[in-house]
C-alpha cells in the first residue's frame, strides 16, 4: 500500500512563489510507485487548500481560478490522527479527505522554513522531511546561526547587528556605530530571510540608510557584514542525519551585479557551465515555465576551485550540518575571498530551492532517488522519536489541592 505524502508549499512568506516552483519539481520527482502525492497549498493569507489541480504549476498562472477548483482544508492537530478534512463540508458530505503518512515541507522562508511549521508537525506527531524545529530555526536566523558557528570554530564574517526599533529610534547613532566598525563596501541583510530577499550591497552612508530602510520593512533584526570585493560564491549540499551524512559536489555561482541577487537566482537564464546539467536527465522533473527555481542561476558544476579548497568546503559543510543537528538535505553557502583564499560560511538553507537536486546528479543520484532518501530519513527519525519517553504514567495531580503540597 502506498504512503500518502503531503507536499506542503506556498505560505505567508516573501519566498512564496519560489516555494511553488520547488514544490512542483519535488512533486514530479517523488516515486509514484511507492508514494501517493497529496499537494497542500497555503495561500499568502494562510488558508490551506488541496486538490489535483495544484500538481500542475501552469495552473498557478491564474491563482484566483485555481483556488475555485481546489478544496479548502483543515488538518487535524490531534497527535497521531494526521487527517485532512474539508474546511466547509456540505451537510451530508464526508468530511474526511485523506490520512497523511508523511509531511514533506517545501515552504521557503518565514512560517515554513524557520521551525514554525515543523513545530506544528511535531505537535501532530507526524513524520516530516527535513530539519527539526531547532535546526530549522537556527539555520533561518543568520545572527543566531553565526553565534553557534563561531563556537564550532567554523569561519564566518565579522558582523554588526541591531533591532528594527534601534534604527527607527536613533538611525544616526546606528549608522555611526556601523561606520566606526567597518569601512565600505558593506552588505545589509534581514536576519531571517532567504533567497537574497532584502539583501543590499552599499558603498556609502546614503546607500546604507536606503538599504536598512528596506531591510527593516521585512525583518525585526538586521545584519551588517563587510563585503568581500574579490568574491567567489560556492555552495555545497549535505544529505543525511546525525548518523550518516554525505556531501554533494560544489557549485560556483555567478552574479550579474555586486552579489548573487534574487533576480540572479530565480530570473536568470539557467545556464550551467562545464560539467553541470540543467536537469537530472533521468526523471521528468523539468518545470516547463520561464522560471525554474535555483536552476535559473548561472553556475558552474563542479566549482572552479582547487581540490584542497573543495575538501575544506565539504568538511566545513558537514561540520555545520552536524553541529546544528540538521537532517534531510541542507544547502550550505560559502564565500571565498580570492585575495586570501579564506573561506567563510555564509548561511545554511534548511529547505533549499529545488532541494538542490542538481548538485547530486554528478554523484549519480537522481531527483527521485533524492526524494526517496529524504522520506527514508524522515520515517527513521519519526520511529526514533516515538521510542523516547515524553510523559509519565503516574498522575502527580491525583489528590492535589490548591494551596497544599503534593502528597
Amino acid at each position: 500500500m502506498k504512503l500518502n505524502i503531503a507536499v506542503i508549499f506556498g505560505g505567508r512568506s516573501v519566498e512564496h512563489e519560489v516555494s511553488i516552483i520547488s514544490a512542483a519539481q519535488c512533486m514530479q520527482a517523488i516515486d509514484k510507485e511507492k508514494y501517493q502525492v497529496v499537494p497542500v497549498y497555503i495561500t499568502k493569507h494562510g488558508v490551506w487548500y488541496t486538490g489535483d489541480k495544484l500538481l500542475n504549476i501552469e495552473n498557478f498562472r491564474d491563482l484566483e481560478k485555481l483556488l475555485t477548483q481546489c478544496q479548502p482544508i483543515l488538518v487535524s492537530q490531534n497527535a497521531g490522527e494526521h487527517i485532512i478534512y474539508k474546511a466547509k463540508p456540505s451537510l451530508f458530505a464526508k468530511k474526511e479527505l485523506v490520512k497523511i503518512d508523511v509531511a514533506f515541507p517545501m515552504t521557503h522562508g518565514t512560517y515554513g522554513e524557520d521551525g514554525t511549521l515543523q513545530g506544528l508537525l511535531e505537535q501532530m506527531n507526524i513524520a516530516y522531511v527535513g530539519c527539526d524545529v531547532l535546526a530549522s530555526a537556527l539555520s533561518m536566523d543568520k545572527i543566531t546561526a553565526k553565534i553557534l558557528l563561531r563556537t564550532l570554530q567554523i569561519p564566518v564574517l565579522d558582523d554588526f547587528c541591531f533591532y528594527t526599533e534601534e534604527w527607527i529610534d536613533n538611525k544616526d547613532q546606528v549608522v555611526t556605530k556601523i561606520q566606526a566598525k567597518f569601512p565600505y563596501p558593506l552588505m545589509v541583510k534581514p536576519a531571517n530571510l532567504g533567497s537574497s530577499v532584502g539583501v543590499s550591497a552599499v558603498n556609502n552612508s546614503q546607500e546604507l540608510e536606503d538599504a536598512v530602510d528596506l531591510a527593516v520593512s521585512m525583518a525585526s533584526r538586521i545584519l551588517i557584514e563587510p563585503k568581500i570585493t574579490n568574491l567567489k560564491e560556492v555552495n555545497c549540499a549535505v544529505l543525511g542525519d546525525h548518523e550518516f551524512a554525505e556531501t554533494s559536489v560544489c557549485e560556483e555561482l555567478f552574479n550579474s551585479g555586486e552579489f548573487l541577487s534574487y533576480q540572479d537566482k530565480y530570473c536568470g537564464s539557467g545556464k550551467i557551465a562545464a560539467k553541470g546539467q540543467e536537469c537530472c536527465g533521468s526523471c521528468d522533473t523539468t518545470v516547463k515555465l520561464e522560471k525554474q527555481g535555483m536552476l535559473s542561476a548561472k553556475r558552474q558544476i563542479p566549482a572552479n576551485i582547487s581540490a584542497e579548497l573543495t575538501a575544506k568546503i565539504e568538511n566545513l559543510a558537514k561540520q555545520a550540518f552536524n553541529g546544528l543537528n540538521c537532517a534531510g538535505v541542507v544547502r550550505i553557502d560559502f564565500l571565498i575571498d580570492q585575495n586570501t583564499n579564506q573561506i567563510y560560511l555564509c548561511e545554511l538553507n534548511a529547505i533549499p530551492g529545488s532541494l538542490a537536486f542538481h548538485l547530486w546528479v554528478p554523484r549519480g543520484k537522481t531527483f527521485t532517488e533524492l526524494t526517496n532518501r529524504l522520506l527514508e530519513i524522515a520515517l527513521k527519525r519519526h520511529r526514533e522519536k516515538n521510542n523516547l519517553t515524553v510523559s509519565y504514567a503516574n498522575n502527580i495531580l491525583h489528590g492535589f489541592q490548591l494551596g497544599n503540597k503534593c502528597k
